[in-house]
């Protein structure tokens, strides 16, 4: 069982073998746990960062943190080719045992196994964070992106509503954990998940750091009364 390494927690450092180790030893559960952790919601996040991408028949969609593929299998259903990249090893294999006929491959955020301009639109759910250089991260996914593409970022963020804030924080480093310790293969690496939600840039700074790294056109969306974001940009 992969553990998180001491006295990381929330920052890990974010080197990628520990990162990939840590979802190493999460995939064998890791759907199963999204889903009850977030109480069914993971679904309709992932519809609409589909929806959100406006993709067409023939298109090419780049998915970016993909894991077993799950949010590849929904961006397929708009008729666009969808591929998927994740560090984890883990992840792949628990994705290609359940979803094998979903395009899945290994490959780093900061080092995308393509060529420039490879994609009409890339996308990356709930992995940004996770990631050792996220301004490097979007540089990245420009780079694979043709100009006037489109990027999707949806990831967690921070709820609107004060009262509601508090309960979320609470559920967040509280609930949680105790949660995860009854559906998932690897309940250590959830504290680490749920801190590193708490850490995370809020709807304003993200997309500060988007247009930073270079996308246009940077809007963002809540899903959820905030604890979700989707963040829309266009290379240019």
């Amino acid at each position: 069982m992969s553990r998180i390494p001491q006295g990381h927690r929330a920052s890990l450092d974010k080197q990628p073998h520990e990162v990939a180790a840590m979802f190493d030893g999460v995939a064998s559960r890791y759907d199963l746990t999204n889903t009850v952790l977030s109480f069914g919601q993971d679904r309709g996040w992932r519809r609409a960062t589909r929806q959100a991408l406006d993709l067409l028949p023939g298109e090419r969609v780049l998915d970016v943190g993909a894991g077993t593929g799950v949010s590849t299998e929904e961006l397929a259903r708009s008729g666009a080719y969808a591929v998927g990249v994740d560090l984890s090893l883990g992840m792949l294999y628990a994705g290609k045992r359940s979803r094998p006929l979903v395009p899945l491959l290994a490959g780093d955020a900061l080092r995308l196994p393509f060529a420039d301009a490879s994609f009409d639109a890339v996308t990356i759910s709930f992995c940004l964070r996770n990631v050792a250089d996220t301004d490097a991260a979007l540089r990245e996914l420009a780079r694979v992106t043709r100009p006037g593409g489109r990027l999707v970022v949806c990831e967690f963020s921070t709820p609107t509503n004060p009262a509601f804030r508090t309960v979320y924080l609470s559920y967040l480093m509280r609930s949680l954990p105790a949660v995860a310790r009854t559906v998932s293969s690897n309940p250590e690496a959830y504290v680490y998940l749920a801190e590193s939600v708490r850490a995370w840039p809020d709807q304003k700074a993200l997309a500060g750091r988007i247009s930073g790294a270079g996308w246009g056109k940077v809007a963002w969306r809540n899903l959820t009364g905030g604890v979700v974001a989707l963040h829309r940009g266009i290379r240019p």
